[in-house]
């Protein structure tokens, strides 16, 4: 478990980065940190492993006071992963990611059997192991960044916006092999992002921050998504704009969801839901390239206000919308 304490970090130049941030991050559970531009979240991030210190307050792992932990030993017990995979050009693949258990005092030969492991872990060949990391795509890269993360086999993993710079398809493949990373391995992860969909999709909890790392909310996408704490966040998630309020209208071939501005948001599939706000997970239509989501009904106080939608195959079945209460259009 990672707890930050009443953290306070100011710059040299008076410029006040986060001001009394307090938050406990569950142990083998994504906590996402998600906001605009200014709003810390990398700060935060960078703080955990102690690339920066806190002006006041303090920051525990596990009940132990990082303060009083040299950095290099800490850093080198926390996985790491940056938007631009940060791989040392002259090595290899196999190389880099053997890198800090080499650090660590495990031997080469080990560290490097260990490596080609990894690469089957995070879904690449292991012929590109003696490749260099300009030999790779951009997708391929940010992998063996994932992989080099993982090497050192910590209980935490950073990773700093580490799908920003690649392409929406690769993307989505890169978010789905994090899912499927954390089901098997069940890692502490801190995921920074920009992105709320990308929030919803990874955080088991997600963290919505304003200017200056002031918490605007925490909780799960569910509950962010259906009771949004102020309307800074309805308008962060897109409540206002009606991104979140789907309807039902029917076509030819079935039963498409559409959002407020009248785009097409999903595929209605006829599968049970299960119970309360669970959600089933759907994979994508193959012709109109729209996500598949199964309703499950809000079994609350007012049954009418409602259903939870799942477009994505996310940790814990998140919704990506809410049902709008309206007539359905024929």
């Amino acid at each position: 478990m990672i707890e930050f304490r009443s953290v306070t970090k100011r710059f040299g130049d008076g410029t006040v980065a986060i001001e009394d941030f307090s938050l406990v991050v569950p142990s083998r559970r994504t906590t996402v940190l998600v906001g605009s531009s200014g709003s810390g979240k990398t700060t935060l991030l960078r703080m955990i492993n102690r690339m920066i210190d806190p002006t006041s307050g303090g920051i525990e792992i596990d009940g132990e006071d990082t303060s009083t932990l040299e950095p290099v030993k800490l850093r080198r017990r926390i996985g790491y992963v940056m938007q631009n995979s940060g791989l040392l050009p002259h090595l290899k693949v196999i190389d880099n990611i053997a890198t800090v258990p080499i650090l660590n005092g495990v031997k080469r030969a080990l560290a490097r059997e260990q490596a080609l492991e990894l690469l089957d872990t995070v879904g690449l060949d292991r012929s590109l192991a003696e490749r260099y990391p300009n030999q790779l795509s951009g997708g391929q890269q940010q992998r063996v960044g994932v992989a080099r993360g993982l090497a050192a086999d910590p209980n935490i993993l950073l990773m700093d916006e580490p799908f920003g710079a690649v392409d929406p398809i690769v993307r989505d493949e890169l978010q789905r092999e994090l899912i499927r990373l954390q089901r098997e391995l069940g890692k502490t992860v801190v995921f920074v992002t920009h992105d709320i969909d990308e929030a919803f999709l990874l955080g088991d909890q997600v963290v919505i921050l304003e200017t200056g790392g002031r918490v605007a909310q925490v909780g799960s996408p569910s509950e962010i998504m259906q009771s949004p704490a102020n309307e800074f966040v309805a308008s962060f998630i897109g409540t206002e704009r009606g991104k979140r309020a789907l309807s039902i209208r029917r076509t030819a071939r079935g039963r498409v969801l559409v959002d407020g501005a009248g785009r097409t948001a999903g595929v209605l599939v006829d599968e049970p839901a299960t119970t309360g706000h669970d959600v089933d997970s759907a994979a994508n239509s193959g012709a109109d390239s729209v996500a598949q989501v199964t309703v499950a009904q809000d079994l609350g106080a007012d049954a009418t206000t409602g259903a939870v939608l799942d477009a994505a195959a996310g940790p814990s079945n998140e919704p990506s919308g809410l049902l709008a209460a309206e007539p359905i259009v024929r």
